[in-house]
Order: C-alpha cells, then sequence, then structure tokens
C-alpha cells in the first residue's frame, strides 16, 4: 500500500496544486468570476466529478477489469477480444478505439510531468517574485533527475516515494481543514444540490469551467495502467483511506479561501498555507509532483510493453526490476523518448496555466474510451443485465461527455496538442501492425512450408555435423529462412535441429504445464523438432530455459544440448517496393520504426558466443 502510494497516486494527488487555480485564472478564454455561488458550484463539481469518475467507476468497477492481474486500456482490448460474441466488426472497431485511447495515453504521460513539476516549482512565485525567471530551468533539471533514476525500477522508487506522499496528503489534508475551520460553510458543497444547480442555473459558464474541473480526475487511468505494478487491493485501499479523503479537504479548503479572500484564486493551494510553512511546501509539492511524473511513466512502461507483445511495436529492450511483481518493468527507449518530449513542453509553454487545456483533453479522450470498452466488457464478458449496462453507461457517459466537449472548446488554446500525439502515436502504432502483417506474409511465401522441406531433406539426406542448432521462427507452418539458406549454401544439417516458436499469450504468465509444445514433424528418429514456447505478455521469452525443459520432454534431443548449441536468428534487410497493402509514407515509417527494434539476442535471453546471424532480404 506504502508502494501503491508511492507510484500510483502521485499524479491524481497533486492536482489540488493547480485545479482551483486554472478554473479562476482570468487569463482563461472563458474565465469563472470568483463569487461565492460560482466557488461553491465549482466545488460540488469537483467533489462529485471525483467521486463518480474515480471512486465508483475507476476504483470500484475498472479495476476488476483485470488481464489476470495487468491493467491499462491494452489488457481491456485483449478482455474485448475474448468477450467477442458482437462480431468481428465491433470487435474491430472496439480495438481501434483502445489503440487510439492508449495512443492518448502517451500525451498524458508526456503532459503529467511538465504540467505537475511546472505547477509546483511555480509555488517559488508565491514566496518571492523575482524567482520567476528560475522556474523552467529548475523544472528541467528535476525532470532530468527523474528519468535518469527510472531504471532502478518502481519496486525501489515506490519504497522511496511512499513515505514522502503519506506526509504529502497529511499536509494537504491538515491545510484543507485550517480553511474549512475559518469558513465552515464550505462543507455545504458537498451536496449535488450544488453541482446540478450550478450546471443548470449557470451552464454557460459552468460547461466551460467543466475543461478546467477535469484536472482534478489527472491520474484516474494511470492507477488503472498501474495495476499489475501493485494489485487491486493496496490501490483501492490507499484511495479509499488516505488519497481521496486529503484531496477533498484541500478543495475544500482552497474553496473557503477563495470565498474569504476573492483575489486568493491566483494561488490558493500555497496560500492556504501559513507564510512559514509555504517553502517547506513548496519543497514538498516539487517532491509530490516528482511522484506524479511516476504514475504515467511507469503506466506508459506497462502500455509499451503489452504493445510489443500485441503486435503494435517493434521488440524493444525491456528490463524486469522486480523478482517478485512482473509487472514492474523499465523500458529505456520509451523512458528518453518521454524524458526529450518532457522538456520540449516544459521549454515552449513555459507555465503550467498554459498545458492546462492540454493536459484536461489528454485525460477526458482517455476516460471516454475507456468507458466504451468497459462497458462492453461488462456485457459481454461479466455477462451483467443489459439493463445495468445501459444505465451505468447513461450515468458515466454523461458526465464524461460533458467533461469532453467542454475541452474541445480549448482546442485552439493548447488542446490540439494531445490529440496531435495520439494521432501520431496512433499513426505509428497500426503502421507497424500493417507493415508486420504485410512482412510476415512475404516471408512466409520465401520460407516454404516446412513440412515439406523436412520430407525433402529425407528424400536427399544430407551430410549431418555434430552439434545442436536451434532456429528461431515465428510458427510451426514455414522453414526458418536461416534453416532454409544454410542447407542451399553448406549442403549440412547438425545432428540436432531444433526450430523454435515463441508464442506470446494475451495472458500475462503462460501456465507452467503449458509452456512449451513438441512436434517431430512426422519423423521420431531424425533429431528435427518444433517446438513452440509460450509466454505471457509480460514474461521474458529465455530461450536457454526452454530448451531444457524440451531436453527431458523429447528423446530426440542431445544431454550435451548447452556445450554444443548454436543459434541461428535470421536478419531482415527491408527495402522500399512498389508492393500494395500501404502507402507509401506509411512505407517509410513503417521502415524507420525498425530502427528502435531490440537486438534479438538480447532479447531472448541468448550467449552472444553461440548465435549466428544470417541475413535475407524483403521488399515492402
Amino acid at each position: 500500500m506504502i508502494g501503491a502510494l508511492g507510484v500510483v497516486f502521485g499524479d491524481i494527488g497533486t492536482s489540488p496544486i493547480y485545479t482551483i487555480q486554472t478554473i479562476f485564472n482570468p487569463g482563461d478564454p472563458h474565465p469563472v468570476e470568483v463569487a461565492n455561488e460560482n466557488v461553491f458550484g465549482i466545488i460540488s463539481l469537483i467533489f462529485w466529478a471525483v467521486t463518480i469518475i474515480v471512486t465508483i467507476k475507476y476504483v470500484l468497477l475498472v479495476l476488476r477489469a483485470d488481464n489476470h492481474g495487468e491493467g491499462g486500456i491494452l489488457a481491456m482490448i485483449t478482455l474485448v477480444g475474448r468477450g467477442g460474441s458482437s462480431g468481428r466488426r465491433v470487435t474491430v472497431i472496439l480495438a481501434g478505439l483502445g489503440i487510439f485511447g492508449a495512443s492518448l495515453f502517451f500525451g498524458d504521460s508526456m503532459i503529467t510531468p511538465a504540467i505537475s513539476v511546472l505547477s509546483s516549482v511555480e509555488g517559488l512565485k508565491v514566496i518571492e517574485p523575482g524567482l520567476a525567471d528560475w522556474v523552467v530551468p529548475i523544472t528541467a533539471a528535476i525532470i532530468v533527475l527523474l528519468f535518469s533514476v527510472q531504471r532502478y525500477g518502481t519496486e525501489r522508487i515506490g519504497r522511496l516515494f511512499g513515505p514522502v506522499m503519506i506526509v504529502w496528503f497529511s499536509a494537504i489534508g491538515i491545510a484543507g481543514i485550517s480553511g474549512i475551520v475559518r469558513h465552515p460553510a464550505i462543507l455545504e458543497a458537498l451536496s449535488p444540490t450544488y453541482a446540478i444547480g450550478y450546471l443548470t442555473g449557470h451552464f454557460g459558464t459552468a460547461f466551460f469551467a467543466l475543461a478546467a474541473v477535469v484536472l482534478a480526475i489527472t491520474g484516474a487511468e494511470a492507477l488503472y495502467a498501474d495495476l499489475g505494478h501493485f494489485g487491486r487491493k493496496p490501490i483501492t485501499r490507499a484511495w479509499l483511506f488516505m488519497v481521496f479523503p486529503a484531496c477533498i479537504l484541500s478543495y475544500l479548503g482552497q474553496g473557503a479561501l477563495v470565498i474569504e479572500d476573492p483575489n486568493g484564486y491566483t494561488s490558493p493551494f500555497f496560500l492556504l498555507v501559513p507564510e512559514w510553512a509555504r517553502i517547506p511546501m513548496v519543497v514538498l509539492a516539487t517532491a509530490a509532483t516528482v511522484i506524479a511524473s511516476q504514475a504515467v511513466i511507469t503506466g506508459a512502461f506497462s502500455v509499451a510493453s503489452q504493445a510489443v507483445q500485441l503486435g503494435y511495436l517493434p521488440r524493444l529492450r525491456i528490463k524486469h526490476t522486480s523478482s517478485e511483481a512482473a509487472g514492474q518493468i523499465y523500458v529505456p527507449w520509451v523512458n528518453w523518448a518521454l524524458m526529450i518530449s518532457v522538456l520540449t513542453l516544459v521549454f515552449a509553454f513555459e507555465t503550467s496555466a498554459a498545458l492546462a487545456f492540454a493536459f484536461g483533453m489528454a485525460v477526458t479522450g482517455t476516460i471516454v474510451i475507456n468507458s466504451l470498452l468497459l462497458f462492453y466488457i461488462a456485457r459481454h464478458n461479466w455477462k451483467s443485465p443489459l439493463w445495468l449496462v445501459i444505465l451505468g453507461a447513461a450515468v458515466f457517459l454523461s458526465v464524461e461527455l460533458l467533461f469532453l466537449g467542454a475541452n474541445l472548446t480549448k482546442l485552439v488554446h493548447g488542446a490540439w496538442l494531445p490529440l496531435l500525439i495520439a494521432v501520431t502515436v496512433f499513426t505509428v502504432l497500426t503502421t507497424w501492425q500493417r507493415g508486420r502483417q504485410l512482412v510476415t506474409a512475404k516471408r512466409e511465401e520465401k520460407e516454404g512450408p516446412l513440412r515439406d522441406f523436412v520430407n525433402a531433406v529425407h528424400e536427399h539426406p544430407l551430410t549431418r555435423v555434430d552439434g545442436t542448432a536451434v532456429f528461431l521462427n515465428r510458427g510451426s507452418r514455414t522453414v526458418p529462412l536461416a534453416l532454409r539458406q544454410n542447407v542451399e549454401h553448406n549442403h549440412v544439417l547438425h545432428k540436432n535441429v531444433v526450430i523454435l516458436s515463441i508464442e506470446t499469450l494475451t495472458v500475462p504468465h503462460a501456465p507452467e504445464g503449458d509452456r512449451i509444445v513438441i512436434d517431430d514433424l512426422g519423423f521420431t528418429d531424425d533429431g528435427i523438432i518444433h517446438v513452440t514456447a509460450r509466454f505471457g505478455y509480460v514474461e521474458n521469452a529465455n530461450v536457454p530455459a526452454v530448451l531444457h525443459q524440451a531436453m527431458e520432454q523429447s528423446s530426440e534431443l542431445s544431454a550435451t544440448i548447452d556445450q554444443d548449441t548454436s543459434y541461428f536468428l535470421s536478419a531482415l534487410e527491408l527495402k522500399l517496393g512498389d508492393n500494395p497493402g500501404l502507402p507509401r509514407w506509411r512505407k517509410h515509417l513503417f521502415l524507420a520504426t525498425t530502427a528502435i527494434t531490440a537486438d534479438a539476442a538480447e532479447y531472448f535471453g541468448l550467449p552472444r558466443d553461440r548465435v549466428v546471424i544470417v541475413g535475407s532480404q524483403i521488399t515492402v
């Protein structure tokens, strides 16, 4: 639970720093006037938005939609595919929406560290206005440090950050109580009548204000994306018993301050704190916003890893940072790409207010898509009654679509940014998936049927040399290119030939009893076998370990497999051609994306001194 506090809740737990300030910001294209009626309405909207969307929807419902313990919108896609009783077209549309939602989450992962750290460092301006010029350089330095420690893993980071977040939530809760004590009437804002009355009586103002109210629920998707890191129960308990009460107390206290001092809207979070405590609070807020960034960074690692396993990204180097929790990973390429993106946003926008509308768009888009997938899963996977699904969808989507509509009005004021990021990422993911399908088809045509190849070897025997050769292949139907070229050019075969296919399942962990399947390819005495090794999408594909297991189950393999084994990899050189299937610009994008593919020998845990790479060329 302490680890979850240190990693999962930083994003949503630091929203009180900038939410109220953004709502009443006079520089907003649709400003909200500081008046008692508006303050009560806004605080009530925040309370009920957090209650309905975060507590009821995400914590009590969405966290149950796990794929064998793993969360995130790509885990939902696999659940949708499993429920598929509505036909292929519906499943494909929902999967496409899910991929776009994952793309929006990557945008969220870029914007969150920028706006969070900027908002906390901006507290320096409250203490000493002359420090304004130092806000951006200090923010940039903190962000570089944050991304530099990611390689140590979320387990260690969570242990370090957990106690800090306990202090943070205690501090903001106490500060909120001090504001409530001065103006206890603010507690009336907890009544839904204020939220409903504000929306119906002042719809013009309230609707535009929703674009900033949504900042209070940023980080909700991170709770789900980080599910595999800590599990449902610790996340649920931490939210209900610490995070939710502390955040609501802070919002109530800030509302009380703004009512008492109409000029307090400039920085209500820091002004709520006594003057003597403002410097410590800026330091604590900075630490908390660094932790806020951690929530979406670890979520981005999880989503990227699942995208690789589901075929939407090329093979990336993934480091598992915990021997106990398989979901705790570090993805170097994603880490450094995010760091560069975040620094670019900091230097381009310079203030948290400038980033606020971009932030809201990323959050609302992801939340709406999440709801559409959730209600499909509730109906087709959980077999919930249709009337209950329709009722739930009506409640949640009516609230979320209001938020989405409000943020669309800010399109020219920054909301275009996450949409641009999402469209770019979506294009990369879908281009890679489609390009990979085309390359696989061309490759299979070049490889030829495996059974025919084995039969030909028996009809025209080859010289057999000592040792074991392991050829990695994508399936069991075709011949590995490396094997075909080895036979055609060298006219020899090893005494033991293992054609190994790695199959990634749509579950996090493969059952150990179903780990491998051995096929003798029609002959039990020729030393040529096919092995299918199954791994869950969060597991490392360790080839030597699979071979040990295969050796125990097959009488065709030599017991000296360790000492005389060579691993053959087929290295494809992809060239631009005139083949149909993808527009030329997408072919260029596909070829460019191959540059980030991780080294196969390292990815599969192969001993480098026994790896042989055989090249081949394919046009796309």
